[in-house]
């Protein structure tokens, strides 16, 4: 068991963002399209979370053009950029399944307020982008290197002809 404990701990995302269940999130998700990629954001309410570990869960609800939609992205999830949290949610259930079965008023969940959540916020929010920025330098890097050695073999073709 402690095999796949470890091998488990390695597959976790660092900096993944501590948000709550009734937040109204953004989700920064990459989406590949052949050899394209963007990044596609994702803005609802967590309804849950799911799992511990590696496996953990969270379900995103947002209304789209009067149909309710959700969404399950893994917490870990390489594909995942960022979490920005828009809204802290003030809730008293662990599973906000009601929501869906709720019309108009009833689909509002009460907004925390006060000086240390909007502190708190923005620390964490500043602590996703810096971990997005680190992971998209990190990406760029092992792009030029690949890039470089793409263009160094074109190079060598190029001489022997």
């Amino acid at each position: 068991m402690d095999i796949i404990k470890t091998i488990e701990e390695q597959q976790k995302r660092p900096g993944a963002q501590g948000f709550n269940v009734g937040d109204t999130v953004k989700v920064y998700f990459k989406i590949i399209e052949g050899k394209s990629e963007r990044i596609q954001i994702y803005e609802g309410i967590v309804i849950c979370k799911k799992n511990s570990g590696a496996r953990e869960t969270f379900t995103v609800r947002k209304d789209s053009y009067g149909v309710g939609v959700e969404r399950v992205f893994p917490m870990h999830s390489p594909r995942i950029t960022k979490v920005e949290i828009v809204h802290a949610g003030k809730v008293r259930r662990a599973k906000l399944y009601y929501l869906r079965d709720a019309i108009g008023k009833g689909t509002k969940v009460k907004t925390r307020v006060g000086g240390t959540v909007a502190a708190d916020i923005a620390a964490r929010n500043a602590r996703a982008d810096a971990v997005a920025a680190g992971q998209e330098a990190e990406i760029k890097k092992e792009f030029n290197v690949e890039h470089a050695a793409e263009e160094a073999a074109a190079d060598s073709k190029k001489k022997k002809k």
